[in-house]
């Protein structure tokens, strides 16, 4: 299958020649990984070791307890996230899943969540692209890692503008009220949102907010790419 299929590189969308390998050499140099010092918050890198946490992180509260993202969200990145949800390479996913557990799964367990739950889609838009990026890559992770995902118990309810064409003050607005539970959620504790992206945390943070409403204690998130705190 392999040989009739071959895998694509998910960065640069070019055959991979190397076997077992996911990404091709020349590309693997590209990537930035997130490495320390990062914000002890929301896991963006920071170019300096005295401080703990990122400009945003700094400037207000958040909704969640911590977060962490494998890569910086440069444009090597940025292009592959598009053609992952944009083109459907879901494919992609595999990469991604499999650098999350490599660099993240002591953190992960750390944490110890319940369940994984990806951020959902707007069920128009859902229907529109086929698919939730977010839920598979929850569905994969949770696999690798053996722990539960709920895909339903958080839905969009709201049609929201792209965030990326937004303000910060837009972005907290456009996210208001845009998603409900859809069951109870008292029985868990401790939970783990999973995503592609994490920017400003507007998402992440009113997701967070109507699960802490329902009981949930700690809300953390794990996410492929995070941008930069400087």
């Amino acid at each position: 299958m392999s040989w009739v299929f071959p895998g694509r590189c998910p960065i640069c969308h070019r055959i991979v020649s190397q076997k077992g390998k996911k990404v091709c050499k020349e590309c693997e140099k590209k990537l930035e990984y997130i490495k320390e010092p990062r914000c002890k918050k929301c896991g963006k890198a920071i170019d300096n070791d005295i401080k703990e946490y990122c400009f945003e992180c700094e400037m207000k509260e958040h909704d969640f307890t911590q977060g962490r993202g494998v890569f910086v969200y440069q444009e090597e990145m940025k292009q592959s996230i598009y053609r992952f949800k944009y083109r459907n390479k879901r494919e992609y996913a595999d990469f991604y899943v499999e650098k999350i557990a490599e660099e993240y799964r002591e953190w992960i367990f750390s944490c110890r969540p319940q369940v994984l739950i990806p951020v959902p889609l707007y069920k128009f838009k859902k229907r529109q692209r086929g698919f939730n990026q977010a839920e598979i890559l929850a569905d994969k992770l949770g696999k690798v890692l053996n722990i539960p995902v709920e895909s339903n118990l958080v839905i969009r309810c709201k049609k929201t503008i792209p965030q990326k064409e937004l303000s910060e003050k837009e972005r907290k607005n456009n996210m208001k009220n845009a998603f409900k539970i859809t069951q109870s959620a008292v029985k868990l504790k401790r939970v783990m949102l999973v995503d592609d992206i994490y920017t400003t945390g507007s998402t992440i943070d009113e997701v967070a907010k109507i699960l802490k409403k329902s009981g949930v204690d700690e809300v953390y998130f794990i996410v492929v790419c995070v941008g930069r705190g400087y």
